[in-house]
């Protein structure tokens, strides 16, 4: 997750040093496009005049080097990590603005109501504590409306505001205002899980009921915006929480000290205190904690610190330091609640990357176990997860980390999903508890490692990857290789496409995450061919870059030769060997390679075969000699 203390902290010092006496509320406003979130933010400024003289020539300043102005007001526009660098400059994707009252400062996430920024939305309720839904009088209760409520449920927000603006549009009708509260509370009360809804009817705009209450609505009694803001109660860090600290950073400047950096995600820490390190298991106790070269007594949620122990035990970046008394838990399997935040769909079985906080791991989605529909939240199954869509599914990363479900800590509980090609961020999860099995199964010792398997039959295991179009010549290349090798006294096996089908992979069929899934089994077959000292051969089109690195990644770097057979498409049409090509023309076979389904070449492959100037039996060949100069046996 990204969270605006760790990416604008210098900012908020800031600006809110002179007023540290006073709390601290944060707030998101969200809704459809043209709800009235700037508006109803700038009109909160400016009607309440709480630009104090002491920070407004600071945040003049700030906003002229930056460029930003609305409204006549000068703001400074603090934008987060996910802003995204287009050809004509930065676009702000989310804006954290701040003001002050006299009781309470106030951190604000402006985010865009557009669909494709749902993932800015998420950012910025990650940390808030209240969140303004704005919701059109004309149009009511909208898919993006209902979207956003469930996200920022989802993300722990306990408190709404159900603004209803732009009343002064419907005659600030009664009646249409009724209307869209009952809809809303029907959809909220079963399935979000919101402490508390306040609805109220403004006028952004013309400021009605923004911080006093108006005459235009004599038939409401309840609360302004602000005063709502003003007397909410805040549900601050709780100190009793278990103590957590993701290790960002070791400090070891000489050899007569080691102190373990870091941002404490939740509960206290005192010298003396006994702490555990995980994933792992070694306890020690706190010698010392270190802010600026400064002891300190105790440190609390939120600080940032340098603490030192007594024991030299192992602790690096990745690790977590948390109480020995409540230690949380530590697995590599879970149930998580996933938002997807790419255009490129989420494959169940294609291999990510997952980061929380410092900790990272490759990680494998599962199947999901259902979708929610935000319009309705029914459960629905599905087979992939498509930009701004949410799933509940298991999740299964390369090794254990350490955790505690989201409801109990947002920091520890939350993570990002990665693309492993484009280092793009594509996904955000929240975890909910480890499946039980993540503990019942444990990796088995066995005494006859690979080395001497391979030994035995004097080789280098590898998997040799064939990967192009069908009817490329894979399949034929493949056999002529095997057999060439098999009288050269090797020991191999073929794992072919259409016979893997036949058994295996019976159950697939032939869509994108069926293929994805296709591969994934297939890799894990070829990796444990190399484990038992074999040179396995695969012939499958494998269309995806994604798929082919993920099987690279299972075995050693020299135990892996992509064979990109590079046959252009017309000239595979025209062998056409088993009349696929000629059904996929004719409609009868979607989601076929080449013809309705992309193939993504190799971008990098050890061995690129052109068919049309070579037979298969000098592929086969030239495969050798490769596998000869790079120490095959």
């Amino acid at each position: 997750m990204v969270y605006i203390d760790d990416l604008i902290a210098e900012d908020i010092d800031l600006y809110l040093k002179k007023h540290e006496e006073k709390e601290i509320l944060r707030f998101i406003t969200c809704g459809s496009v043209d709800d009235g979130k700037s508006t109803l933010i700038g009109r909160m400024l400016y009607e309440s005049h709480m630009l104090y003289d002491d920070h407004l020539s600071m945040l003049e300043k700030d906003s002229k080097q930056m460029g930003t102005q609305e409204k006549g007001l000068d703001f400074a526009l603090l934008v987060d990590g996910l802003s995204a660098e287009r050809e004509q400059g930065i676009t702000i994707d989310v804006a954290y603005r701040f003001f002050s009252t006299n009781k309470r400062k106030y951190i604000v996430a402006d985010t865009p109501g557009h669909e494709e920024y749902t993932r800015n939305m998420a950012t910025g309720s990650s940390t808030a504590d209240v969140a303004i839904i704005l919701v059109d009088a004309r149009n009511g209760i909208m898919t993006q409306t209902r979207r956003h409520s469930f996200i920022v449920s989802m993300l722990g927000v306990k408190k709404i505001i159900l603004a209803i603006n732009k009343l002064d549009l419907v005659g600030y009708s009664k009646q249409i205002y009724d209307k869209i509260v009952e809809e809303y509370t029907t959809f909220a009360k079963n399935a979000l899980e919101i402490k508390e809804i306040t609805s109220i009817p403004i006028s952004a705009l013309l400021g009605d009921n923004i911080t006093s209450s108006s005459d235009n609505t004599s038939w409401y009694n309840g609360p302004t915006i602000m005063d709502y803001l003003e007397t909410v109660k805040i549900e601050g860090k709780n100190l009793s929480n278990p103590f957590r600290m993701p290790v960002q950073w070791v400090n070891r400047p000489n050899l007569n000290f080691r102190g373990y950096c870091g941002t404490i995600a939740s509960g206290k820490i005192e010298p003396g205190d006994k702490i555990r390190v995980l994933p792992g298991g070694k306890n020690s106790t706190v010698k010392s904690i270190l802010f600026d070269n400064k002891e300190l007594e105790i440190a609390t949620s939120g600080r940032s610190v340098t603490i030192t122990l007594e024991d030299e035990i192992d602790v690096s970046r990745g690790k977590m330091i948390v109480s020995a008394e409540n230690p949380g838990g530590e697995a590599d399997q879970f149930q998580a609640h996933i938002l997807w935040l790419s255009d490129d769909a989420m494959m169940p079985g294609r291999q990510y990357i997952f980061k929380s906080n410092s900790q990272t791991a490759s990680l494998n989605l599962g199947k999901l176990k259902y979708q929610i529909n935000v319009n309705s939240l029914n459960h629905i199954p599905a087979k992939d997860l498509k930009l701004n869509q949410i799933a509940v599914c298991n999740i299964y990363l390369d090794k254990r980390i350490a955790f505690d479900s989201y409801k109990e800590n947002k920091t520890t509980g939350g993570f990002i999903i990665i693309d492993k090609i484009t280092n793009h961020t594509v996904g955000m999860g929240l975890i909910d508890f480890a499946l039980r099995r993540s503990d019942n199964i444990h990796w088995q010792s066995i005494d006859i490692t690979k080395e001497q398997r391979a030994l035995q039959k004097s080789q280098s295991p590898k998997i040799i990857w064939f990967t192009g179009l069908s009817g490329s010549g894979k399949s034929s290349i493949a056999n002529i290789l095997e057999k060439k090798l098999y009288s050269m006294g090797h020991h191999t096996i073929i794992l072919d496409g259409d016979n893997i089908r036949h058994g295996l992979n019976k159950d697939l069929g032939f869509t994108e995450a069926d293929r994805v899934e296709n591969i994934r089994r297939v890799g894990e077959v070829a990796r444990l061919m190399v484990e038992s000292g074999l040179i396995c051969i695969t012939a499958f089109i494998s269309p995806f870059e994604s798929e082919r690195r993920m099987i690279r990644s299972l075995v050693s770097e020299d135990e892996f030769v992509e064979i990109y057979v590079d046959t252009p498409l017309e000239i595979c049409e025209d062998r056409d060997v088993k009349g696929l090509y000629a059904k996929a023309r004719a409609g009868q076979l979607p989601n076929f390679t080449g013809i309705s389904s992309p193939f993504e070449e190799p971008e990098n492959p050890e061995i690129q075969i052109d068919t049309t100037k070579i037979s298969p039996e000098k592929a086969a060949d030239i495969i050798i000699e490769f596998l000869s100069k790079n120490h095959f046996t």
